[in-house]
């Protein structure tokens, strides 16, 4: 600890005092969301303002061989955030500046620091859009954002965070900045090396200032929630929407009936706009650029779903507090703490194969601990389901039964264990069932000569001294 001192004395030569936090109560409280998180274990917390303060932290870090562990809006779900006793926390809470907005090249320069809703409500201002939208968006930083590839509701339409990026800045293991702030969409000079620190968690560099790709804010905004009979009526469904809607659909989200039930039954604040007795509901999307044109479109190609018998019934969103009412109810995943103890994934695969991939592991859960009880909603649309398991129990041995059964059967079908959470240490033992050894040897390759020492956000995603043999 005598060398932590030494080296918190040095990052005071840089920072304001207010910017370093020591005392236990102040860090002890900075778990990852909410009910699940554990304590924060730091040995302190550092918050820079700038990216040169930034790098004169990593800078002492580096040559005081001291770990760090970087903090943006605590959402994650996968222990990437982690601390020890030993290491320090980078917050990027107060690198939270908007700096530019370029109306006619729609885009959007921020650091890290900022949080999702303001830079999709800042660019609502200027008449444009930043689509990435997932239900933690007033708490996660655009920054975390950037290193886990999130992806959340309009990925169908928009694509991942990877998609949304036209060029950062970050700071290595030893301190040095890489500015790559490129703002134009095409720019083939050479390798994209923000591709390296997207979905990096951390470990390879940290983030301090994005620019975002927007998009001109959609005139048109439909919504509806459905009720589908059966599996298969389900994928016919997604088919006949996306054709119908002609490249206007934007969001396609399945909630199984026991998601449903809990969304819609009291605590819940929302009561079932449908009857809870149906197979499956989708929150189905669509942005287009008339109003008039589009409900007629939108309203018309629900219809023939109905005609045809792959919908059971149907409630459009006739206003703006309807259209938010319906997201309110896929957005409530806070109703799952009621589960608890429970285990949270999210994994991706064939759309083709998720009705079997659930039925089984509703099975085989319920045959090891007939009292369980599987959850599962998602973006169905991008191939990504979010698994909620409550077994009964916590401890680690039920987890890695529990893990078993839900990740196992994906290497069989050639889907992943992470769909937009990322790895961190919850799923480092399992990266192997998604990723072949050539390619995990290639990470090892890349860690290696980015931060051979192993100092940041050390034994996520991969094991740094397997890096480094």
């Amino acid at each position: 600890m005598q060398e932590i001192k030494r080296t918190l004395d040095q990052i005071r030569s840089v920072l304001d005092r207010g910017d370093i936090l020591t005392d236990a109560k102040d860090i002890s409280g900075r778990v990852a969301w909410p009910g699940i998180g554990e304590t924060c274990q730091a040995a302190a917390v550092v918050r820079p303002v700038t990216t040169e303060e930034v790098s004169a932290v990593i800078r002492i870090c580096h040559e005081a061989e001291q770990p760090v562990v970087t903090h943006g809006g605590r959402t994650g779900l996968v222990g990437a955030i982690r601390c020890k006793p030993n290491e320090i926390v980078l917050s990027m809470e107060r690198m939270n500046r908007i700096e530019e907005i370029d109306e006619l090249g729609r885009t959007m320069t921020v650091q890290a620091g900022v949080p999702l809703q303001v830079v999709q409500e800042t660019a609502e201002k200027h008449g444009l859009l930043f689509p990435l939208d997932m239900g933690a968006r007033g708490s996660c930083h655009i920054g975390g954002n950037v290193v886990t590839n999130a992806g959340g509701n309009r990925v169908i339409r928009y694509g991942m965070t990877r998609e949304l990026v036209l060029g950062l800045e970050a700071v290595l293991a030893d301190g040095s900045v890489v500015s790559s702030m490129n703002r134009m969409i095409k720019n083939n000079a050479g390798y994209d090396l923000k591709q390296v620190f997207i979905g990096s968690e951390g470990t390879l560099g940290v983030v301090t200032r994005v620019v975002l790709k927007l998009s001109e804010q959609p005139k048109s905004q439909n919504a509806a929630l459905v009720a589908i009979p059966s599996a298969d009526k389900l994928t016919k469904f997604l088919k006949h929407v996306d054709v119908g809607l002609g490249g206007t659909l934007s969001a396609f989200e399945v909630m199984w009936n026991d998601f449903y039930r809990i969304v819609t039954t009291p605590p819940a604040k929302s009561s079932p706009p449908l009857s809870q007795d149906h197979a499956f509901y989708v929150l189905v999307e669509s942005m287009g650029g008339n109003q008039k044109r589009d409900d007629e479109r939108f309203e018309e190609v629900l219809g023939e779903a109905i005609e045809a018998e792959l919908v059971e019934d149907a409630v459009i969103a006739k206003s703006s507090s309807e259209y938010h009412g319906l997201w309110s109810i896929r957005d409530d995943v806070e109703q799952l703490m009621h589960l608890k103890p429970l285990f949270v994934f999210d994994v991706s695969l064939p759309i083709a194969a998720m009705a079997d991939y659930v039925d089984g592991m509703r099975a085989k859960l319920r045959e090891q601990w007939p009292e369980s009880k599987l959850v599962v909603f998602g973006h169905m649309g991008d191939g990504n389901l979010h698994v909620t398991v409550s077994a009964g129990k916590s401890n680690a041995e039920t987890r890695k039964a529990v893990e078993q059964i839900v990740y196992a059967p994906l290497a069989e079908v050639g889907g992943s264990v992470s769909a937009e959470h990322g790895i961190g240490l919850e799923k480092k033992p399992y990266l192997h069932l998604s990723r072949g050894p050539e390619e995990i040897a290639m990470m090892h390759t890349l860690k290696r000569a980015l931060d051979p020492k192993g100092l940041l956000n050390p034994g996520k995603v991969i094991d740094v001294a397997t890096a480094n043999d």
